[in-house]
């Protein structure tokens, strides 16, 4: 029976020993060679005093030892806590920090970065994954790979432990730990591969950093099934004509990534050239699709099922909306219907149900809803909705965050954040709306909006060698928005400032437009 993530590797490594489970390049990983290589982490990790609870960083780029250490820490009994090398130290030293992390699980690739950190942070007690000699705290991953499993005693794990905690991107504010259990996670597992109808025969395509929420979908739900994950190099994510060629070489049956990965394939990946045949599902979810692009990808690959997936990372997942044919208009694509095991309210500023077919803050209640935030009591507090059923007990929402309203047919729609309404000379403003107009453009590829001193401020990326003109843009969006909707100043950039995991850093495209 599997109750928890450790138990996902232990049952394939039962069920197809030798079943290819995950691959990065020209390196590869049995089921059997996963579940051992992971214990022998977890013994030294306990030989080391690690006890249940502990935070375990794991700071690594996208490579086949980032899922030993993740399963290694959890079959600990630690918590693994995913770090972006590519972020700044300063925030790394923030999470080691906030997590009380003492362990690093890493790669010789950081050595540089590693010893730079431990410098700096007095609380690293440990490397793991370091050539011998490089620290006086390392060790490297030949001497984890010769260690006897003789005298190993797994811990027991129950399913409310917590499996990892993954810092929010950082983008507004401070980051945000959001902590789940081997139960939230689990369920979702289950969930995904059932929607998507995962197959022992499916290679999927892992192209989300470990520290970005839909890595999970690649880590978790791909081994529930016996499947094989394809981990994407780094070095494949920044030429997309490589990528597609990977693509093809490893014959990807699945395909999860934001709508970046997916432009960008289009735009430069010389999809004509390549056989993608085997692709069945292509799954995209973090931001909003544009339609253009995506009717432009289905009819190149009309043999693939699209699905839009939502669900902040809070609930790993709680909506999915299959697209057999390619959009016929600019409309937004839907967030789709609620999946199984879940419920849903759209509710009001005063916490009341609104009628269906009116806009209102999404909140929802699923076995796959994280415990809360990481050394947060009052965040965790003021994000979930709590509904009394009867004296003494009550049923707990998490506010999405995101306004929506539900047609006729069920689908929900995204209308826009409940932080992004502003006022504008008096009237109420949606910047996604802005957004959603500005991208229509043929010669746009990406928009932002934000408000600066009652004014509205967009910055566009068009289309490369493209002439298109501010006024061009004013033109367009007055034809479609209402004269106090209208940007008042248009930027034009090359490219947008990003998180490694793609998604659009809105606070430092702020400040280069009030610059």
């Amino acid at each position: 029976m599997i109750l928890t993530l450790p138990d996902i590797i232990e049952n394939a490594a039962r069920s197809f020993p030798k079943g290819e489970a995950f691959s990065c390049g020209s390196d590869t990983l049995t089921f059997q060679e996963l579940d051992t290589k992971a214990d022998q982490l977890a013994s030294y990790l306990r030989s080391l005093g690690v006890c249940k609870g502990d935070r375990v960083g794991v700071y690594m780029d996208r490579c086949l030892e980032t899922v030993i250490a993740i399963y290694g820490i959890m079959k600990s009994g630690a918590v693994y806590v995913p770090l972006d090398p590519l972020s700044p130290q300063s925030r790394t030293i923030f999470l080691l920090e906030d997590c009380i992390i003492g362990h690093l699980v890493t790669t010789p690739k950081q050595t540089k970065k590693i010893i730079h950190i431990h410098e700096v942070y007095a609380g690293l007690q440990s490397v793991i994954g370091l050539n011998d000699g490089k620290l006086n705290v390392s060790v490297s991953w030949e001497t984890i790979f010769a260690k006897d499993l003789k005298d190993y005693d797994p811990i027991p794990i129950i399913s409310s432990d917590l499996a990892y905690i993954m810092y929010t991107s950082g983008s507004t504010g401070a980051p945000k730990g959001i902590m789940h259990t081997h139960h939230s996670s689990l369920a979702y597992a289950k969930l995904s591969a059932d929607v998507y109808g995962l197959l022992q025969s499916d290679r999927v395509a892992t192209h989300a950093p470990l520290h970005f929420d839909i890595s999970t979908f690649g880590y978790f739900s791909v081994p529930l099934a016996g499947a094989t994950s394809v981990i994407v190099p780094d070095a494949y994510t920044k030429m997309p004509a490589s990528l597609s060629s990977l693509m093809e070489k490893e014959h990807i049956s699945i395909w999860y990534s934001v709508p970046l990965a997916l432009i960008q394939l289009l735009l430069n990946g010389v999809l004509e050239k390549r056989d993608l045949n085997a692709l069945r599902w292509v799954l995209f979810g973090g931001e909003v699709f544009a339609p253009k692009y995506l009717r432009q990808l289905m009819e190149l690959w009309p043999h693939a099922t699209f699905c839009n997936v939502y669900g902040p990372a809070e609930i790993n997942q709680c909506t999915y909306h299959h697209l057999k044919t390619p959009p016929h208009d600019d409309e937004q694509i839907p967030l789709g219907k609620i999946w199984r095991n879940t419920a849903y309210k759209i509710i009001d500023t005063k916490d009341q149900e609104v009628p269906r077919g009116n806009p209102g803050e999404l909140v929802v209640r699923t076995e796959t809803m994280m415990r809360g935030y990481w050394n947060n009591e009052e965040l965790t507090n003021d994000s979930f909705f709590k509904e009394i059923v009867a004296t003494g007990f009550e049923n707990t929402y998490y506010r999405t965050g995101d306004i929506v309203l539900e047609k006729e047919n069920g689908d929900l729609t995204f209308v826009g954040r409940n932080d992004r309404q502003v006022k504008i000379r008096g009237y109420r403003v949606e910047i996604d709306e802005i957004e959603a107009i500005l991208i229509k453009h043929d010669l746009v590829t990406e928009a932002v909006v934000s408000v600066l001193d009652g004014e509205i401020a967009a910055a566009v990326i068009p289309v490369a060698k493209s002439e298109l003109t501010t006024a061009d843009l004013k033109g367009f969006c007055q034809q479609q928005l209402p004269s106090y909707a209208v940007p008042d100043h248009i930027n034009f950039l090359t490219d947008f400032p990003r998180t490694s995991s793609g998604k659009i850093k809105r606070s430092e495209i702020h400040k280069i437009i009030i610059g």
